[in-house]
């Protein structure tokens, strides 16, 4: 049977000027990291030290150990790294194994019978990039680092949510490999369902040491055996599971999940073995013409959904340090906020198997970006062989995850190509249209033919119309961050919304431990050097100024007013969007996560503390949801009804003022069947006149609020409400209208964690907020760490 050595200890890294003495070096790991355990860098996360660092990425390092490869009684051994980051020689004894130049890719070498001194000797990503661009030829990007001329993370050079640390190092695991006669080299699980019968095709490639050998190929999977001879260097098992359990995303059904094994045989040797586990599902995606335009929606298991998604980027910019653990935190706060789809996005890696597995246990569905965005992409050689070599490989490895649902091609790339100027500068020139609309498809057809491919995002699905029109297809929303107020969302209802956003600051005691001993202000150095965005605190001034007075010299009040725009933004696309499904399929939020402390667009900041974004997702993508939204020259409510099950009951229509009259009321029926948006017409006499007055719209426990006017207009009066503790937490009771109201429990303690977000009370009512990790209760701290909107001084 094939044996593991894994081969994590006992590595040291050399200082590049070639002086003193080697370091110890962490195995997966980085650079960077050594150098934080050996105290010889500041921590790049802190103050403005990123800068200190720079130097890093402009170094070629050195890893080594010891190797003793003997096989004992196999006859072969061999080296893999799974991962290496990027351009690499490796040598055993000076002699040289082979050079790597694809962080996306692994590697395997022949050492039987070797041993001796192993070294990788790391390039500097910078290096290669630039030799390969003086080749090639100048291709314009997003931003100025060459990140497209190297297959590495593009975002480790920088981004706007993210620091420039150009990483180098054995990123994934390392070991030995001992076998003999054969090895299963690829196992390619092509997983349907056909009439209730789950149906698994098992493509298996060998490489052999002894030609002659007979060997055959068992699989077991689901209490059902088969078994097929192996033809030379490759054979296909088929097996037939009856009545197969169907793996639905979560709010649909349940992750029933098999395991599958294969076994490599001589006779009735067991030679090698591929274990994983797969669900028994079926994924379309239709993109059908129809009067709306061109649309885009994924369909499970025959049932059409409207996708409830988040963008996900690397979560720490050093991905060795991200652990099974913290995949599976991660992810279990994206379920938590009812999230049901993550696009790992194309600026950054095809993630671990750590995290596909959690997103199969967890229903969460899987977008999965090819490594290629924002910027043209030569398509010449090294870097065309190098592209279709990583897909491959990466198509096969993920395949037997049933949460991976579409292959995309690129993050707005054929955007650009169109409409950021590159069109006339590249004058005939590859870009990456090659890789996207022929080499990609290509390979995921003739690899993973049971899952969708699109071209990119955005995409139209053709040149016939513009890569980002919203009736075609998916369409990325920025006009609206970079240029307008976010009441704009409501002006259009694209098919698919795959990336849209706003920003704020992280929490407080994460901005407190990224920037210690600063004082704390918008433009403060620590401030503006954890803003990555172009002109990203004069885009987030002039967003707040239209909803609130900006505060001048209140830290405090512009943090919490930042955050709460954020969430207003979010909220007005997704409850727009979402009531007008099924012509528009799905919203895709940028973005869950940061990977290190920075102002961003995300929803969870960079030390994992949840923003009140993340409190407003949960209730934007639950299955229920109440919004009013205008329509003509009225106001109706829509009831977006997500779950199987009918939606019936009396709807509670009260025309309030500001002081907590109620000026008019209605009930009328509600009724919205399963998986459909039910609208009913707001009577004339409870349309909200003037900025004294608001909607409150009320049905079981969800409710909806319409404000005519921005917060700025609305004469609130001021806000009184009182505080008592109350067992794990606090109970508020209003004894006025209370507007989103925010207890920012990292200033109890740095632990602390609430269990809501934002929430408006309407006078007379009460709340109870629960808090973990607060070790010293009491009330008139808590009252300290409240925040709500204020009337404008």
């Amino acid at each position: 049977m094939r044996q593991v050595t894994p081969l994590a200890e006992g590595w040291t890294l050399r200082h590049p000027d070639g002086t003193g003495d080697a370091l110890p070096a962490s195995v997966p790991g980085c650079v960077h990291t050594d150098l934080l355990a050996a105290g010889l860098i500041p921590d790049p996360f802190l103050g403005r030290s990123e800068t200190e660092v720079a130097w890093v990425g402009r170094r070629d390092w050195t890893y080594e150990t010891e190797l003793t490869a003997g096989a004992g009684a196999h006859e072969r051994t061999d080296l893999v790294f799974d991962g290496l980051d990027t351009v690499a020689e490796v040598l055993l004894d000076g002699r040289t194994l082979g050079r790597t130049r694809n962080m996306h890719r692994s590697y395997r070498f022949d050492v039987t019978g070797l041993s001796g001194r192993l070294t990788v000797r790391f390039a500097s990503a910078y290096a290669e990039a630039e030799a390969v661009r003086g080749a090639v030829g100048e291709r314009p990007g997003a931003y100025a680092e060459p990140y497209q001329y190297v297959r590495k993370m593009a975002c480790s050079f920088g981004w706007d949510w993210g620091p420039t640390l150009v990483t180098a190092g054995i990123w994934r695991p390392v070991r030995l490999e001992h076998w003999s006669t054969a090895r299963i080299a690829r196992v390619r699980p092509l997983v349907t369902v056909e009439d209730g019968t789950g149906q698994v095709e098992l493509a298996v490639d060998v490489e052999r040491s002894r030609i002659e050998a007979p060997l055959t190929a068992e699989a077991r999977v689901g209490g059902v055996r088969a078994r097929a001879e192996i033809d030379g260097t490759a054979g296909t098992v088929r097996l037939r599971v009856p009545d197969a359990r169907l793996w639905w995303p979560r709010g649909y059904g349940e992750q029933p999940l098999y395991d599958l094994e294969l076994t490599l045989l001589h006779g009735e040797e067991a030679l090698d073995s591929w274990r994983r586990r797969i669900g028994f599902r079926t994924v379309g995606l239709d993109t059908s013409a129809d009067a709306h335009g061109t649309g885009f929606t994924l369909v499970v298991n025959g049932e059409r959904l409207f996708a409830r998604g988040v963008n996900w980027i690397p979560d720490d910019v050093f991905p060795s340090r991200i652990t099974r653990e913290r995949y599976r935190r991660r992810l279990e706060q994206a379920a938590g906020a009812g999230v049901d789809l993550v696009r790992v996005w194309g600026g950054g890696i095809y993630e671990s198997e750590d995290f596909y597995d959690a997103c199969d246990e967890l229903g969460l569905l899987v977008w999965q970006d090819f490594p290629f965005a924002c910027a043209a992409y030569p398509e010449e050689r090294p870097l065309r062989g190098e592209v279709e070599a990583e897909a491959r490989e990466n198509v096969v490895r993920l395949m037997p995850h049933p949460s991976l649902v579409l292959w995309n091609g690129n993050n707005e790339n054929l955007w650009g190509f169109r409409d950021w100027g590159w069109e006339p500068g590249l004058a005939g020139d590859s870009w990456g249209e090659g890789y996207y609309l022929g080499v990609l498809p290509r390979v995921v057809a003739e690899s993973d033919p049971t899952r969708p491919y699109t071209a990119g995002s955005p995409w139209s699905g053709s040149w016939l119309h513009h890569p980002n029109d919203p009736a075609h297809g998916t369409h990325h929303s920025w006009e609206v961050w970079n240029r307008t107020d976010y009441a704009d969302y409501r002006r259009h209802v694209p098919r698919f919304v795959a990336e849209f956003g706003w920003q704020a600051p992280p929490a407080y005691a994460t901005l407190r431990r990224a920037l210690p001993g600063e004082e704390l202000a918008p433009d403060s150095p620590g401030m503006l050097h954890h803003q990555k965005a172009d002109d990203g605190n004069g885009k987030l001034e002039r967003g707040l100024a239209r909803h609130f007075a900006v505060p001048e010299g209140d830290f405090d009040r512009w943090h919490y007013l930042t955050q709460v725009n954020q969430a207003r933004a979010i909220a007005a696309g997704i409850e727009h969007w979402r009531s007008h499904w099924p012509v528009c399929a799905g919203t895709v939020v940028w973005q869950l996560n940061d990977c290190w402390p920075v102002t961003s667009w995300a929803a969870i900041d960079g030390d994992g503390r949840e923003k009140p974004l993340y409190h407003v997702l949960r209730r934007l993508y639950a299955d229920r949801l109440l919004t009013v939204r205008v329509d003509g020259a009225g106001l109706v409510v829509a009831a977006v009804n997500q779950s199987a099950g009918q939606w019936r009951g009396t709807l509670r229509l009260r025309r309030m003022s500001v002081d907590g009259t109620v000026l008019g009321e209605a009930r009328p029926a509600l009724a919205a069947e399963g998986r459909t948006v039910a609208v009913i017409g707001v009577p004339a006499g409870l349309v909200p006149a003037g900025p004294k007055e608001f909607l409150v719209a009320d049905a079981e426990e969800v409710r909806a609020l319409h404000f005519p006017a921005p917060d700025r207009e609305i004469p609130y009066p001021r806000p009184e409400f009182e505080v008592a503790l109350a067992p794990d937490g606090i109970t508020v009771t209003a004894r006025t209208l209370v507007r989103d109201l925010l207890l920012q429990a990292d200033r109890l303690d740095p632990e602390a964690v609430a269990d809501r977000g934002l929430v408006t009370l309407l006078p007379g009512e009460e709340v109870t907020i629960g808090v973990r990790g607060w070790r010293t209760p009491d009330p008139d701290t808590a009252r300290r760490a409240l925040y709500c909107v204020e009337p404008t001084r």
